[in-house]
C-alpha cells in the first residue's frame, strides 16, 4: 500500500525505486525472523507434497475442492469436501473453495466479475477526486481490498502461499467484515464530497 500512496501522491520515481529495491534486498533478512510453521507455508506452497498431511494439506485438500466444482458446481450446501470436513477452516480461509465446488467454474467467474466491477467502482471514484488527500485514501483502500481478494482466491488455487487472510463480504468474521464495511464507507465519504464539489 505504500508503494501505491507514493505512486498517487506524485512521489518521484527515484523514491520508490529506491524503496522498492531496498524491500526486496530485506527478504534474505526477514526469512531469519519467520517462525518454523510459516516457513514451512512458503515451502509447502512451492510443493504441498512436501508435507501432504501436515503444512500441505490444507492446499492439496483446497485444490480438490476447487476442481471437482467443474463447470457448473455442486449445488448450494452441496460441496463434499467441507461437508466431510476434509477441508479445514471452510467458513473463513477456504471459504472460495467452498464457493467455486457448489457454485463451479462458471460461478467462480461471475464472483470474480463482481469483485472486478466492485474495484474498478472504486478506482472510478478515486480517479474523480480533485483532493490529492482523497486519491490516496482511496488508492490504498482499493489495494488493500483488492490484496486480500487476489490472496484469498489465490491461496485456495494453491498459487499464492496460505496466509489465512479472509475473502472480503464472504468470509466468516466480524472484525474482517467490519473492516471493510468501514473502507466502503471512507470510499464513499469521498466519492460523495466529489459530487457535492461538481454540484
Amino acid at each position: 500500500m505504500t508503494f501505491v500512496a507514493l505512486i498517487i501522491a506524485g512521489a518521484p520515481k527515484k523514491y520508490t525505486l529506491t524503496l522498492t529495491s531496498l524491500g526486496f534486498m530485506l527478504l534474505p533478512i526477514g526469512w531469519q525472523f519467520l517462525k518454523e510453521y510459516q516457513k514451512k507455508r512458503l515451502l509447502v506452497f512451492l510443493n504441498p507434497a512436501l508435507d501432504p498431511l501436515g503444512a500441505g494439506y490444507n492446499v492439496i485438500q483446497s485444490r480438490i475442492a476447487v476442481g471437482s466444482g467443474g463447470l457448473f458446481g455442486k449445488g448450494f450446501l452441496q460441496g463434499l469436501q467441507s461437508k466431510l470436513r476434509f477441508l479445514p477452516e471452510p467458513h473463513t480461509d477456504f471459504i472460495f473453495s467452498v464457493y467455486a465446488e457448489e457454485f463451479g467454474f462458471l460461478g467462480a467467474i461471475l464472483l470474480l466479475a463482481l469483485f472486478s466491477i466492485l474495484f474498478w467502482k472504486i478506482i472510478e471514484a478515486g480517479l474523480r477526486c480533485k483532493d490529492t488527500r482523497g486519491k490516496v485514501l482511496v488508492a490504498c483502500l482499493a489495494t488493500w481490498i483488492w490484496f486480500q481478494v487476489i490472496e484469498s482466491i489465490g491461496m485456495s488455487m494453491g498459487l499464492l502461499p496460505v496466509t489465512g487472510l479472509p475473502l472480503p463480504f464472504l468470509s466468516y468474521g466480524g472484525s474482517s467484515l467490519l473492516a471493510v464495511f468501514i473502507a466502503m464507507a471512507l470510499i464513499m465519504s469521498v466519492y460523495l464530497s466529489t459530487v457535492k464539489d461538481y454540484e
